[in-house]
């Protein structure tokens, strides 16, 4: 026993699926092209990286405009010294546990550097211009894979669309086929030929279908959306095929973005960065200047100070009288000492100096010029670098108008093939309803036509595609 396949059930299976994804893109976030291209240089990681970049650069820019201030700092020890030791602030020998401690204030400040740091400025704030046009660049190459997914799903809805209007023609088609088949004025082989032609149609949506949820897919991730979270895209309102202009001139859209052209930005920056870089390596050949200065004091537990002197009440024999040999005395006196304050050591042990430092570079194992060569050959690399950047957009350039005119002839060849296929496929219908064309070539009418929609359809989006590369490179916002 054959099982037949209910073209009816069929259909109206396909139909409430539409329906309910149609009931269910009402309630689903609507997004625009400059919605999803906002989201996507916001959330994406690269540019946070690249962004990121440029704060350690402006960083680094920052430092080295401080250099040319004075660095002060402040130091300070405390030291415990067991048995036989020298007093560090008396310089005596003491067997005694003694405590000391040094207090200091020190300054310095370069005076001349062969220049040095006036080009390191230089270079960080090319340096930074260089990040500054990497994180641009990333964007535009962000931004221009957005347009080109977001007009992939664009394409892929009005396909799913036609697909879907092609599978309702199938079952009109088989309904019609069956009914005649049932009355005798149909072959099996006509019925069946209808029957593989709504097959066909069904297999187009399904692949239309799934072409649609792969792009969608591809747009959430370009957005760091949750893939779960659905959401549908805004369609143009505007003609866009009459607002297409394929007469440009690549030299004159060469001449006028190259200069603010993101890569061609980025390797300009990185040029002027490496030959700053050459004037800080060769800096170090010219002799260096710069100056010191400290404030210090100490204190030490062992250091005493006289107080008075006391008569012990007992006399020192100092000599004999001549002759006689008498002795001479004097009166001994006894020393009473005490320990030395704080504070009063601080004001007796501080001590101010001031210093200058001059080094003459002679000889360093040749380092300093095999630095200065070494920076010369990353210049001539950055120069080439730039170069190989302004011939490639420069080919960029070309090739988008080349694409741009060849799209525009692509569509207008394919809408003229539909129109002819459309033509074509009526006649053929009205021949087929009174008998004259046999259902096979009926069918291969259809699925012509079918594929020449697609084709319109697909240069479509492509030839818009391609006219907004050229207002990308020119400056102008990506909207539709």
């Amino acid at each position: 026993m054959t099982l037949r396949r209910n073209p009816y059930k069929t259909c109206i299976a396909t139909l409430a699926v539409v329906l309910t994804a149609l009931s269910s893109a009402i309630a689903q976030e609507s997004i625009t092209l400059e919605q999803a291209v906002a989201l996507t240089l916001q959330n994406n990681l690269q540019i946070k990286q690249a962004q990121l970049s440029e704060s350690l650069s402006e960083e680094n820019l920052k430092e080295s405009k401080l250099f040319f201030y004075p660095t002060l700092n402040a130091g300070g020890n405390l030291n415990f010294n067991f048995g036989r030791n020298v007093d560090p602030l008396t310089y005596e020998f003491v067997n005694q546990q003694t405590t000391s401690s040094n207090g200091s204030l020190n300054t310095s400040m370069p005076i001349f550097q062969g220049f040095r740091l006036w080009h390191q400025i230089s270079q960080y704030k090319y340096q930074l211009e260089a990040d500054k046009s990497n994180t641009r660049k990333i964007q535009n190459d962000l931004s221009l894979t957005v347009v080109t997914t977001y007009l992939q799903v664009l394409s892929n809805e009005d396909l799913l669309l036609a697909s879907q209007q092609q599978l309702e023609l199938s079952r009109l088609q088989l309904d019609r086929e069956q009914k005649q088949f049932n009355v005798g004025s149909k072959t099996l082989a006509d019925l069946s030929q209808a029957k593989a032609q709504f097959a066909t149609a069904e297999l187009n949506v399904t692949n239309a279908l799934n072409q649609l949820e792969i792009s969608r897919l591809n747009l959430a991730q370009l957005m760091e959306r949750d893939p779960a979270t659905p959401f549908t895209v805004v369609k143009p309102v505007i003609d866009q095929i009459g607002e297409i202009n394929s007469k440009y001139a690549a030299a004159e859209i060469y001449a006028k973005a190259v200069d603010n052209y993101p890569d061609v930005r980025l390797a300009q920056n990185r040029t002027l960065a490496a030959l700053k870089a050459v004037d800080v390596a060769r800096s170090s050949l010219y002799p260096r200047l710069s100056f010191s200065g400290s404030l210090g004091s100490g204190y030490s537990n062992n250091r005493q100070r006289l107080v008075s002197r006391e008569l012990t009440g007992q006399n020192a024999v100092i000599g004999f009288l001549e002759g006689t040999n008498q002795r001479v005395l004097t009166p001994e006196f006894a020393n009473v000492m005490e320990k030395t304050s704080f504070k009063d050591q601080l004001d007796e042990n501080f001590n101010q100096a001031v210093g200058f430092t001059l080094s003459i570079p002679i000889f360093n194992g040749y380092s300093g010029r095999i630095g200065v060569r070494r920076a010369k050959i990353t210049h001539q690399n950055a120069v080439v670098t730039e170069q190989l950047a302004r011939n490639n957009f420069n080919k960029v350039i070309y090739q988008a108008v080349t694409d741009l005119r060849a799209s525009q002839s692509r569509f207008l060849s394919a809408t003229s093939a539909f129109e002819s296929s459309k033509t074509a496929f009526d006649a053929i219908s009205k021949r087929y309803d009174v008998g004259l064309v046999n259902s096979l070539d009926f069918n291969q009418a259809q699925t012509d036509l079918n594929q020449k929609q697609f084709d319109v359809i697909q240069a479509r989006y492509d030839l818009i595609f391609r006219n907004k590369i050229i207002d990308f490179y020119l400056g102008n916002p990506l909207t539709f």
